[in-house]
Order: C-alpha cells, then sequence, then structure tokens
C-alpha cells in the first residue's frame, strides 16, 4: 500500500469511484453524460462568443453573465475528463497531484459561481434604486474589479484546505465516493486530526450556501 506523509512522499494513488453497482452500464450510463458535457460547453462558448462580437451586449449584466458562462465552462471542464475517463475507459486511477490540482480548481470554481451571481443581482439593485446614477455606477473599470476581486477572495479561500489536507498523511482506504476529487471526500482518507479542516471546510459551505443568497434575496 502505498502512503503520503507529512515529511516524505511516494507514489500515491486515488482510485475514483463511477457510479457503484452500476459498472457494467458504464458505457451506456456516459452517453447522456456525454450529451450533458457538450450541451454545456456549447452553450457557454456560444454565450461567451455572442456577447463578444455584439457591441450592444457589453452591458454591466452582459458582462456578469460571461464571468458566470467562464466559471460554469471552467467547473465542466474540470470533471469533465475524470468522469468520462472513469464511465468510457475505466481509468479510475489519479495521482496526488492531479487530484489535488482538479480539487482546487472545482472548489475554486464553485465559489466564483456563486460569487458571480451575488455580483449579478448588485446589478438590478443599482439599476432599481439609482437609475440616474447607473451608469457613472457600474462602469466597465468597476466591472472588472469587482472579477478580479472575486477570482481572489475565491482563490484565497480555497488554499488554506488544499495547504492543510497536502500535509495530513493519508493511509488505508484510496478510493473517494465520486468520479472527481472533493474535499469531503478527500479528507475522509485521511490518518490524523482533521478536526481543523472540517471546520473550515463548514464555515466555508455556510457562507456559499447560506450567506450569498441571503445577500442576493436581500438585494
Amino acid at each position: 500500500m502505498f502512503l503520503v506523509t507529512n515529511s516524505i512522499q511516494v507514489p500515491f494513488l486515488f482510485i475514483l469511484m463511477g457510479i457503484l453497482g452500476f459498472e457494467v452500464f458504464h458505457t451506456w450510463i456516459s452517453i447522456p453524460f456525454c450529451c450533458l458535457y457538450t450541451v454545456s460547453i456549447m452553450d457557454n462558448i456560444t454565450i461567451l462568443a455572442v456577447i463578444r462580437t455584439e457591441p450592444s451586449l457589453h452591458e454591466p449584466m452582459y458582462l456578469f453573465l460571461s464571468m458566470l458562462a467562464l466559471t460554469d465552462l471552467g467547473l465542466t471542464l474540470t470533471t469533465l475528463p475524470t468522469v468520462m475517463g472513469v464511465l468510457w475507459f475505466g481509468a479510475s486511477e489519479i495521482n496526488f497531484e492531479a487530484c489535488f490540482f482538479q480539487f482546487f480548481f472545482l472548489h475554486g470554481f464553485s465559489c466564483m459561481e456563486s460569487s458571480v451571481l451575488l455580483a449579478m443581482s448588485f446589478d438590478p439593485y443599482v439599476a432599481i434604486c439609482h437609475p440616474l446614477h447607473y451608469v457613472s455606477i457600474l462602469t466597465n473599470q468597476v466591472i472588472s474589479r469587482i472579477g478580479v476581486a472575486i477570482i481572489c477572495c475565491c482563490v484565497l479561500a480555497v488554499l488554506p484546505p488544499l495547504f492543510l489536507l497536502k500535509r495530513l498523511p493519508f493511509c488505508g482506504s484510496h478510493h473517494p465516493s465520486h468520479s472527481y476529487c472533493l474535499h469531503q471526500d478527500m479528507i475522509r482518507l485521511v490518518y490524523a486530526d482533521t478536526t481543523v479542516s472540517n471546520w473550515y471546510e463548514f464555515v466555508l459551505a455556510l457562507v456559499i450556501i447560506t450567506l450569498d443568497p441571503l445577500l442576493i434575496v436581500f438585494s
């Protein structure tokens, strides 16, 4: 059995899981998954292309919409290789670094999606409450700063659990319960005290799941 500790790192593989109990049907199950991924990619690329080429759509709400399309496209492309690899080819093995790489982008884009939806709710709020100042408030420069702030905040939010998890030892079972690497899956495979990581994950999830929707409703 391979082992990763805090002081030394040797080859370690996670074994990603498909749909338990339906392994023999993975080829058939892959068809709707492939269709959904294709539709998602084509839709988001179309949205980005239309907004980019049509000058009349260079307005705040459509710029926020393009941010949302980018985050959705990022989420799709992050999970696509491992999900389809497991369903099509049974390629369930993923090395330690690749799993953490996927973990970072998956949780990062998830956080960005919630933040972009919150930013989008700011547009109708300004349009309704401050219609005469709408153009001067939501300028392209302000929207760019909001986008940069969202990226920075989400990256800083995802990095701590990544570093905490990377320093912990893994042993025993190395079978996450999904076809991609999630923090809640990986933390269960750690052979150490995970209190800090668990509490950080709880607080971050509480903020994303509770605070962002509350602020959207409030706006």
